[in-house]
């Protein structure tokens, strides 16, 4: 089939690949012509696993293209994904500005039927709205679908080509039929493909993010209660993870959730609950709970160094919101870091992919290391803000051995209390037995 992606962001980079990578004709779509060449010349802007292997070889075959004309677009694709941004407004809404700009523009240039495809995240009753703005000048016939993204960062490419669900909102038997017939590789296995209104497909991407965002925030309470009593939260994650009905999946505590979906869409179900009078309580505790997460750490750390970081400088591993991506969006570790700032600290900080993306905002602010190793040299104490693969299993003698003192704070619970006690550090981590050395 001949498809457009509108938008070369995250979901649209990976959704034209993959849809590239079952034998689809795709052009995407940018209106920035830097980020255009250097796709065009097979550079892949952003980090995800796997995915420039796809990107290069979908470019070599001819099937994934690059463009900067809309109108080439259009005219290539029967079906036109829409992969624009909608950031948080000030108002905590989805800000839908791109989407409905974009859907003008396609009313005023289709000619002949295309099925529109909403696959950014949307508020409930976008589609609609897409459908109206594109009607205006629309003259020929359209169907304008939702299609929600469950991807997750770190693993997009898995869970584009192996999806667990696919959501597909849509009246109208012609689209849903080409919805079907575009989405049938990805399902030989069995999983479904669901048939819902448009609405309903809109709802079920926040429902989905907003009640993960609440698992997490769940446990990070439980955590938290953990401490005051002296129990141990991970052996209460493993017996609540058990249960079929709870699973093991997002009862992982620390220092809270960020990234570009869960803080963005949890606000946006917030705002379109007010707006229609409708209060969420619990999205609202979720909200101000995650936020005070974030910093969970700063009163344990103030406390060790007898409430005077000033002059003192602490190592800081992992940058990135979560593991396997170098996206700072939301990150906890934004959080600690500016609060460590105002109080005098010196940070050396280390991360595998989000450098970058972090000397963007922070400048001269942050000492940068090459290594991880590199990052404790001379330094205070250590803090772990993201739970990257190649932190579990230190050098422990190095460690030691590099720090002025033996004291980690863990924000992601990677190490084994009895083993930081045996390997002689101090070690504080979240809703578990603190060791003090």
């Amino acid at each position: 089939m001949k498809i457009a992606v509108i938008g070369t962001g995250y979901v649209g980079l990976v959704t034209g690949t993959c849809l590239a990578e079952t034998g689809n004709e795709v052009i995407c779509v940018d209106i920035d012509k830097e980020k255009v060449e250097k796709m065009r010349n097979g550079i892949v802007p952003i980090y995800e696993p796997h995915l420039d292997v796809l990107f290069e070889r979908n470019i070599k075959a001819n099937r994934l293209n690059f463009t900067t004309s809309l109108d080439e677009g259009l005219a290539h694709g029967e079906i036109i994904f829409l992969a624009l941004p909608t950031p948080e407004d000030e108002d905590g809404s989805a800000d839908l500005s791109y989407v409905l700009n974009v859907s003008e523009e396609i009313g005023k240039k289709i000619k002949e039927y295309k099925v529109i495809v909403d696959k950014s995240t949307v508020p409930v009753g976008t589609a609609e709205r897409v459908h109206a703005v594109i009607s205006k000048n629309a003259i020929c016939e359209f169907d304008v679908v939702s299609n929600p993204e469950f991807l997750r960062e770190g693993f997009a490419v898995d869970d584009f080509l192996k999806p667990e669900r696919i959501v597909v909102g849509s009246s109208s038997e012609r689209a849903t039929a080409m919805m079907k017939k575009l989405y049938g590789p990805f399902v030989r296995s069995g999983n479904p493909i669901i048939i819902m209104d448009e609405k309903s497909a809109e709802l079920t991407k926040y429902a989905a993010n907003s009640f993960l965002a609440t698992k997490i925030t769940f446990m990070n309470e439980i955590a938290n209660y953990c401490e005051k009593v002296g129990a141990d939260v991970d052996m209460v994650r493993a017996g609540m993870g058990s249960d079929s009905r709870i699973g093991k999946r997002f009862l992982f505590p620390g220092i809270g959730y960020g990234g570009s979906c869960f803080p963005k869409d949890v606000k946006a179900l917030q705002k379109a609950g007010k707006d229609k009078n409708y209060d969420f309580k619990i999205l609202n505790a979720v909200i101000e709970i995650n936020s005070a997460q974030k910093t969970i750490l700063l009163p344990k750390i103030d406390a060790y160094f007898n409430n005077d970081l000033k002059g003192k400088t602490i190592a800081i591993w992992g940058l990135a919101f979560k593991p396997e991506t170098d996206d700072i969006r939301e990150a906890p570790s934004i959080d600690m870091m500016e609060a460590l700032l105002k109080k005098g600290a010196n940070l050396q900080v280390f991360d595998p992919e989000a450098m970058k993306n972090i000397e963007k905002r922070f400048g001269d602010k942050l000492k940068y290391s090459a290594s991880m190793y590199a990052a404790l040299e001379g330094a205070d104490a250590l803090l772990i803000c993201t739970e990257w693969s190649i932190f579990r299993t230190p050098d422990y003698n190095r460690l030691r051995n590099l720090l002025k003192n033996p004291v980690v704070f863990d924000g992601r619970n990677l190490y084994n209390v009895i083993d930081m006690e045996t390997e002689g550090f101090t070690y504080i981590s979240v809703g578990r037995k603190a060791v003090n050395l």
